[in-house]
């Protein structure tokens, strides 16, 4: 069984729910899981399997450190998230979770590109149906442009495997330089995924359009999984630093513009990712632990955040902060499990955020690259000013709305209490999160200038906040992002293209017709009841031809 991939389990998880009553199936949603993060561990480090395939040496079962950190953390993601769903989702959805969550760990131990392929395109597939799971009109449209992403993404990254086997003659999943064009569509196709610009509006156009179950789902599996993929891939590429500072500002300033509440932790999932790519692209041991770490905080404490948004779309059926307000009155619990999110998001001290994102901006520090350190500080406070302060405040705590629902179901509230109970435990004692990471971690986050620094930037964040409170409200507005470019430019074109092929085509086919009736006309003229051929010959004229015909072929046969 340790030669298996842990996904596996999952897998077969997802074809065995529909077959299940109720009750069984709760219990494979939550023992499955577990199951599976105990396979994570029983899976030794090196290749646990090797596989001969079409003259490809494939390993699709590897143990790493990494691997092992981010797929421990995914089998947690789908315990949590299963406890959450419980018994709110739809069966369809429950399935492709389990799929979804099943690629991810997949992806997770591939030792060569082509199962990582296979496992990656798992993942688009489930994850498209979770999407599509929340059954409304909106749903359905963007999971259909969420699959046009990320088959588009999944067509680009086997272009650059098949490139890469041409060029080398190797199929393994080790750390590469974008060097050659098969290597720059690897790492574009990791990026993709990662929502790295100019497709980064995936994110927020799909996942808030998802079930509140979904959501939770959605925030933890593809982003984070081409992290690792990207983290194993192309550790030290300088372009990543840049792009992940790209990603950083773009995800604070589309938030600070948003009025729905799951697109503004949607747009949260780009600025965060971005602090992880950017880590990446440094490329020292301390920014890979760093971007290791901050991907595994980062799962818990925003899938805790979309919970409570989720617990509060479910109890209220409203996500515009403009509707919202004045909840903790009612739903006290959601409110202190949003603001531990929130908390942690902004890399709060004695939070998980805190000792995971400090170690990316301490690398800069250590490789004295002052502007970049500038731009992730002034980003910090960005980061508190969009999910820390705003997203509690405005579905919390301003003006009263009259809304009253209680707090959600009991699992709901379980899983909320769960993952905030380990954003504060993973922030008072981050060594063993430490000790899994890729590099011995020779850090220490609470020292009296780090903290007096942390406190003044969050200080100064919310003072910022407050002072332009009226400038914050949010109206119902539209941001233009790059998708409206597929989305309303490239409609007019394509329905015209559309408009007119159909004419074209409906030309030719009635021309075809004309002409096959033509034919049908001349041959009935010829061979029907009353053509040439149809007529009865006298038998004595058929015999004299048949005499004629014989004459020629003796005379033909002797000459």
């Amino acid at each position: 069984m340790t030669s298996l991939s842990p996904g596996l389990l999952l897998l077969f998880g997802a074809a065995l729910l529909p077959l299940l009553p109720a009750r069984p199936r709760d219990g494979v949603l939550l023992g499955l899981p577990l199951l599976t993060l105990a396979a994570v561990w029983a899976v030794p480090d090196g290749d646990a399997l090797r596989v001969a395939f079409l003259g490809l040496e494939l390993v699709p079962v590897r143990g790493t450190g990494v691997g092992r950190l981010f797929a421990t953390v995914f089998a947690l993601m789908a315990f949590t998230g299963a406890l959450y769903a419980l018994r709110q989702a739809r069966l369809v959805e429950q399935v492709a979770a389990q799929v979804y969550a099943g690629g991810a760990i997949g992806v997770t131990f591939a030792g060569d590109l082509v199962t990582l392929f296979v496992f990656w395109e798992l993942m688009a597939l489930g994850s498209t149906l979770v999407i599509w799971s929340a059954n409304t009109p909106q749903a359905y449209r963007a999971s259909l442009r969420y699959l046009m992403v990320h088959l588009f993404g999944g067509v680009v990254l086997m272009a650059g495997i098949a490139g890469h086997f041409v060029e080398t003659g190797s199929v393994a999943f080790t750390a590469m330089q974008p060097d050659s064009p098969a290597r720059w569509l690897i790492l574009v196709g990791f990026l993709i995924n990662t929502g790295a610009p100019p497709l980064s509006s995936w994110v927020p156009d799909a996942y808030p359009e998802a079930s509140p179950s979904g959501a939770v789902f959605l925030s933890a599996f593809t982003t984070k999984t081409a992290v690792f993929a990207l983290l194993v891939g192309f550790p030290g590429a300088t372009v990543l630093v840049w792009v992940g500072l790209w990603m950083i500002f773009y995800g604070i300033v589309y938030a600070l513009l948003e009025n729905d509440m799951r697109r503004i932790l949607a747009y949260s999932i780009v600025n965060q990712v971005g602090f992880m790519v950017c880590g990446i692209g440094i490329g020292t041991a301390m920014a890979l632990n760093g971007a290791a770490a901050h991907a595994f905080a980062h799962i818990i404490y925003k899938a805790l955040l979309l919970m409570s948004a989720g617990a509060v779309l479910h109890m209220t059926g409203r996500r515009k902060c403009s509707e919202l307000g004045g909840l903790y009155q009612s739903m006290p619990l959601t409110t202190l499990c949003g603001i531990v999110g929130a908390l942690a998001i902004s890399s709060f001290p004695f939070t998980s955020g805190f000792v995971s994102k400090s170690m990316i901006v301490q690398s800069t520090v250590d490789e004295h690259l002052a502007t970049i350190w500038f731009l992730l500080i002034a980003a910090s406070a960005g980061v508190f000013l969009h999910a820390g302060i705003k997203f509690p405040w405005f579905v919390f705590f301003q003006k009263d709305s009259g809304l009253r629902p209680p707090d959600p179901p009991w699992n709901m509230r379980a899983a909320m209490v769960l993952f905030a109970f380990l954003c504060i435990a993973l922030g008072i004692f981050p060594q063993p999160l430490y000790a899994l990471l890729p590099f011995p971690v020779e850090y220490e986050p609470y020292t009296a200038t780090h903290l007096v620094a942390q406190f003044q930037l969050l200080l100064f964040s919310g003072l910022a906040f407050f002072t332009l409170l009226s400038l914050m409200r949010r109206t119902e507005t539209i941001s233009l992002d790059f998708d409206w470019f597929y989305r309303r430019f490239a409609k007019e074109p394509l329905l015209k293209f559309t408009l007119r092929g159909s004419n074209s085509r409906e030309r030719f086919v009635a021309a075809a017709r004309r002409r096959v009736d033509g034919v049908i006309a001349r041959l009935f003229r010829t061979h029907g009841p009353h053509g040439m051929l149809a007529d009865n010959w006298p038998t004595g004229s058929m015999v004299l031809w048949v005499a004629v015909l014989l004459a020629l072929m003796l005379l033909v046969s002797y000459l």
